[in-house]
């Protein structure tokens, strides 16, 4: 607003200074000098009468009428008198018009013009003395955002799939609605809670939840926004934070994010004087240093617990972790109702059909694949959403869009069409291997084809028995390939990366070794101001490293075995498989149980698609999700998922 005052008053003065010296010289009539008119008046009869208007002269001759101006300080009578006229008694009329209120004013802003300017200048550089001094005032300053009561439209009721954390934070809203409940029986609320999952898991909502519910302030800030260049500016924004909290006591704060601020201290570059540091002390002081009587909770949000400070997650200062897992296949239904709400959905969409093949989709994962299939079913013009639409939106969610474009010899596909024909047999034929659920050769992303595997239960825990149907299942695509065409390709890198990897683990990791015993083999060291694994510790002699070697070779050539059996012993029904595949491109459900089983199927001789759509041998892939870890407590899947394209050399 002050800027646009000092430019209103520019803009005035220069219309003024324009009005008052070119806006009388605007028009037909050019002024003459006074000298000419003086001389006009001293003929007989050339000058019939002078109009006076301030120094403004209009003269009055027997041509015409002229117009001059009058010196500055020189009164009309005094000047023709002074060259010998006397107006009045030589026939010439003076008609004086006295001064106009608009040429008055002009005079006076032009007299106060520089006055005004001066003014103007003054509070230009006060004002950005002003913004100067509130910027580096305000630098340390928290930028934690406060929502008020009834804010935020999100509740519980928006948030599935993670019954007990709720029931955790339900708590937390019950202590700040009615504390004498909890006060009477000595009861105290914890401090802190840490909410600890994987990215997607709904930390972030489940806040917002709280913030709808708690009837309470609440402020969410950013753990990244304390930490600036400066030393001790992220100690001051935590300080203010606090402060405000305090004044709006009783109340919530939510961090997001906070291992940006709460990594484990002597990581970094800088010792005590680093700024994270400094700012990481300033919270553990907030949170439970001599002030132990405010009432404020904080929740934070975090998916790498690993690397947080030991002296912020002690008791007194979170006292309460609550790990939000993978959605289970209840859990999943849930979400899917919640995010299907209010969209139509077709007579033929099952959710709990979409909860049993979506296994290891977080709760983004499944909010993304309604999304996508309400994408789907607008793009072609559709009322309702359909179970086509979703069974497609999964597998965009998985591997991607359909690559539509790629054209591929005819040679190409019947290759990649066994190389998943082989996958799908072995899975089909071995008994702890997960069901067969979907086979493709069109091109999604990296691959040029894939098998979809799906459990048919959740699962925690996994057996050595299904580890190695998994080895099996991942090899049945090389062993295709040699088998029909004598050949071996690219397309089998991504199977045998995998195989690799289970083997390791089941030797190094799970004591799943006959020979080397119940132990495991190595110490994975971490670097915990970087969060990344940068080596194995080796904890045993080259001779075990030997027999390592020699153990996982065995696994993989024992799997190699037995998946030849089986594709030896099925040709004819791996024939039949890949030759549905060339012609169909993509076979599931009921149709692939019919295909397995031998029985007639609707969609046997159907044409082949005019372009076909995969050009690269393919990769297999079953569900997503990570290698189970050695914690009965956490879910266990088997992760074969997309990779990139493998290039021949």
């Amino acid at each position: 607003m002050r800027n646009s005052f000092i430019w209103l008053l520019v803009v005035v003065g220069v219309i003024a200074v324009f009005l008052y010296y070119v806006g009388g010289r605007i028009g037909g009539t050019t002024e003459e000098p006074i000298s000419t008119v003086i001389e006009l008046a001293k003929q007989e009869g050339a000058v019939q009468s002078i109009e006076v208007r301030d120094r403004d002269l209009t003269v009055i001759t027997a041509t015409g009428e002229i117009k001059s101006r009058l010196p500055e300080y020189t009164d009309i009578l005094t000047l023709f008198r002074s060259e010998g006229v006397e107006l009045g008694t030589s026939g010439i009329t003076i008609d004086a018009k006295g001064s106009s209120g608009f040429g008055s004013f002009l005079r006076i802003l032009l007299n106060f013009l520089p006055l005004i300017f001066f003014g103007g200048l003054i509070l230009f550089m006060m004002r950005q003395a002003q913004g100067s001094s509130n910027q580096a005032m305000g630098f340390g300053r928290s930028k934690a955002k406060l929502w008020m009561v009834n804010r935020s439209t999100v509740t519980f009721a928006d948030v599935a799939g993670v019954e007990e954390a709720k029931q955790e934070l339900e708590e937390v809203v019950e202590y700040l609605k009615y504390k004498e409940r909890f006060l009477s029986l000595g009861a105290r609320i914890p401090k802190g809670v840490l909410l600890v999952g994987q990215p997607g898991t709904g930390k972030t909502l489940l806040a917002k939840a709280v913030a709808g519910e708690a009837g309470a302030p609440f402020f969410s800030i950013s753990g990244s926004e304390f930490v600036e260049m400066f030393v001790g500016v992220g100690a001051a924004r935590v300080r203010d934070l606090f402060d405000q909290a305090r004044r709006n006591s009783p109340c919530i704060v939510f961090v997001d994010e906070i291992d940006a601020v709460g990594r484990h201290r002597g990581a970094g570059v800088g010792g005590g004087h680093d700024e994270r540091e400094q700012t990481l002390n300033q919270i553990l002081v907030e949170m439970d240093g001599f002030d132990t009587d405010t009432n404020i909770i904080i929740i934070a949000a975090t998916n790498r617990p690993d690397i947080l400070d030991p002296a912020l997650l002690r008791p007194g200062r979170f006292d309460r972790r609550v790990v939000l897992d993978l959605p289970e296949l209840m859990g999943r239904t849930a979400i899917l109702k919640v995010h299907a709400s209010g969209k139509p959905l077709g007579p033929d969409v099952s959710l709990e059909v979409l909860a049993k093949q979506t296994p290891g989709f977080s709760g983004a994962d499944l909010s993304n694949l309604v999304n996508e299939a309400a994408l789907l079913a607008a793009r072609v013009n559709k009322k309702l959403i359909g179970m086509t639409e979703f069974e497609e939106s999964i597998d965009r969610v998985i591997a991607g869009p359909e690559r539509k474009s790629r054209i591929i010899s005819a040679r190409e596909k019947e290759m990649t069409a066994y190389h998943e024909a082989g996958h799908a047999l072995v899975a089909w034929k071995l008994p702890h291997a997960d069901s067969v659920h979907k086979i493709s050769i069109v091109a999604r992303g990296g691959m040029g084809g894939y098998t979809r595997l799906l459990p048919d239960e959740d699962r925690y825990l996994m057996t050595k028995n299904q580890f190695e149907d998994m080895l099996a299942t991942s090899l049945g695509g090389r062993i295709s390939e040699e088998m029909v065409f004598d050949e071996i390709t690219t397309g089998a890198s991504n199977d045998l990366e995998n195989a690799t990897r289970i083997a390791l683990k089941m030797i190094k990791q799970y004591g799943m070794s006959d020979g080397l015993g119940l132990r495991t083999f190595g110490r994975r060291e971490e670097l915990v101001f970087l969060g990344k694994e940068i080596h194995e510790e080796r904890d045993y002699s080259d001779k075990v490293a030997e027999d390592i070697d020699k153990e996982v070779q065995a696994l993989i050539n024992q799997a190699y075995a037995r998946a030849k059996d089986i594709l030896t012993s099925s040709r004819d029904k791996l024939d039949e498989v890949a030759n549905y595949l060339i012609k169909n491109e993509t076979i599931e459900g009921d149709d692939l149980k019919r295909l397995f089983d031998g029985l007639p199927l609707e969609a046997e001789g159907s044409a082949p698609s005019p372009e076909p759509e995969a050009s690269h041998p393919p990769v297999i892939a079953p569900t997503p999700g990570p290698l189970p870890q050695p914690n009965p407590t956490m879910p266990s899947r088997q992760d074969q998922g997309p990779s990139s394209e493998a290039q021949p050399s």
